[in-house]
């Protein structure tokens, strides 16, 4: 018999006395206790960033953020038709990510230099609402 199935199960107290096995004292407290105390070494180790602020938050009133959508999507907003609104559908700007053969006239507010090389490639335009945008 070894000795973990020695103390398994065996008497009351399994091999810990009458006091050391109640609660979660031979552990040295439950969850993070102890973290400035006894596991100080632990914290220091393993949890570098636990404590103290990182990084900052710009107000809201400084943010710009931009609904967008990749090129790769326009055919399926554009559904059989040549012209795709962006502006009308609350996008503000068009980024060149995937592949695109259908020509297209799109109008939206701004564009990545990716969207407009990828758009006339595929023989369209993007219509920027003031300017029209056109490859020479």
């Amino acid at each position: 018999m070894g000795r973990a199935n020695k103390f398994r199960g065996r008497c009351r107290t399994h091999g810990r006395g009458h006091k050391a096995g109640r609660g979660a004292g031979k552990r040295g407290g439950r969850g993070l206790a102890g973290i400035n105390k006894h596991r100080v070494m632990t914290r220091i180790k393993y949890m570098p960033n636990h404590w103290g602020m990182h990084g900052f938050n710009r107000d809201p009133s400084l943010r710009t953020v931009m609904v967008t959508c990749n090129v790769s999507d326009l055919e399926r907003i554009a559904s059989g038709e040549k012209s795709v609104d962006l502006t009308e559908m609350g996008i503000d700007k068009l980024l060149g990510s995937g592949r695109i053969s259908t020509a297209l006239t799109v109008k939206v507010e701004e564009w990545s230099a990716r969207a407009a090389e990828k758009i006339s490639a595929a023989g369209g335009s993007i219509d920027g609402g003031d300017e029209e945008w056109e490859e020479e």
